[in-house]
C-alpha cells in the first residue's frame, strides 16, 4: 500500500532522481517487512550498464531496487495486470511485445536511451523463474539493446538462503505457484536472506556476439552460484528459522546503489 501511494501521490511532483531513491527506500522497507535481508559482495553496480541477473522470485526485483533503483525489462502482458501493471508502468518498465521485431525496434531505442542517460536496466534472460538450484539457457536477444547502445552487460548472481546458510526455496516462484502462496511461503520463514554477487562491467563495444556475451555472463553466474553451493546438497531449507548468523559485508566491498522497476516473471 505504501508503494501505490508513494506512486500515486509522490511521483508526479518530484523529479526522477527523487523518484529513485523513493522506490530504493519503499523496496527496502518491503523487504525488512517480510523479513529479508539483502546480503551483497562484488564490486559496484555501474551507471549505464544493463544488469543481468538469474531468477528466482518476484522479490528479485525488490532486491536489485533495494541495491540499484532501475528499469526492469518485461513482457507486455503484465501491463493489463490489476495494479501490478500500473505500477510496473508508473516505475519505468519497459514493456516488450514478444514476436513483434517492429516493437522490439522501438523497444530498443527505449532501453538504448535510458543506458546512455547513465540509468541501469535489468533483465532476466531466463526468461522465467526456477527454484534457484539451477540456471536456465538465457535468451540471448535480450541483451541487443546494450549491444546496439555499446554499454556494458553486468551480471548479477542471486540466491537466498536461510540464517545458517543453507539454500532456502521459501521465496522460490516457479512451477504452478501461485503469488499469494508464495507470499505465504515467504512469511513462513522468520528469516531470510537475499545474497546478490555483482561481476564487473563486461563491455560490448568491440561486440562478441550475442549469444557469446549471453553465455559468458550466464557462465560468471553459474560458476559463483556453485562455488556458494559446494558445501550444500541443495537439501532446501523450509522451515521458520529462529535466529541470523550471517553478517554484512564492510561498505568497501558493497556494490553502490546506481539507476529500477517492477516486471513479473
Amino acid at each position: 500500500m505504501q508503494g501505490i501511494l508513494t506512486i500515486a501521490l509522490l511521483y508526479p511532483l518530484v523529479r526522477p532522481a527523487t523518484r529513485l531513491r523513493l522506490r530504493q527506500r519503499w523496496s527496502r522497507r518491503l523487504l525488512a517487512v517480510l523479513g529479508v535481508r539483502v546480503h551483497t559482495e562484488g564490486v559496484a553496480i555501474a551507471p549505464g550498464c544493463m544488469l543481468v541477473a538469474n531468477h528466482i522470485s518476484w522479490l528479485d526485483i525488490f532486491v536489485i531496487n533495494a541495491l540499484a533503483p532501475s528499469a526492469f525489462i518485461s513482457k507486455a502482458e503484465v501491463r493489463a495486470w490489476p495494479v501490478i501493471g500500473w505500477l510496473a508502468a508508473k516505475s519505468e518498465t519497459v514493456f516488450l511485445r514478444r514476436g513483434s521485431r517492429g516493437h522490439a525496434k522501438i523497444v530498443n531505442g527505449e532501453i538504448a536511451a535510458l543506458l546512455d542517460a547513465g540509468r541501469n536496466v535489468a533483465v532476466f534472460p531466463e526468461g522465467t523463474t526456477t527454484d534457484g538450484s539451477h540456471v536456465l539457457h538465457f535468451h540471448a536477444a535480450l541483451l541487443q539493446p546494450a549491444i546496439e547502445a555499446e554499454r556494458p552487460l553486468q551480471a548479477l548472481a542471486l540466491s537466498y538462503r536461510g540464517p545458517d546458510g543453507s539454500p532456502s526455496r521459501g521465496p522460490a516462484y516457479d512451477g504452478e505457484l501461485s503469488l499469494g502462496d508464495s507470499l505465504r511461503n515467504i512469511l513462513a520463514h522468520r528469516e531470510l536472506i537475499a545474497h546478490i554477487v555483482a561481476f564487473a562491467p563486461l563491455s560490448t563495444s568491440h561486440a562478441s556476439h550475442r549469444r557469446e556475451l549471453a553465455q559468458i555472463t550466464r557462465d560468471r553466474i553459474v560458476e559463483r552460484l556453485g562455488e556458494a553451493d559446494t558445501a550444500q546438497d541443495w537439501t532446501w531449507n523450509t522451515s521458520p528459522s529462529s535466529s541470523l548468523t550471517a553478517v554484512s559485508l564492510p561498505p568497501q566491498t558493497q556494490p553502490e546503489s546506481s539507476a529500477i522497476s517492477p516486471s513479473v516473471r
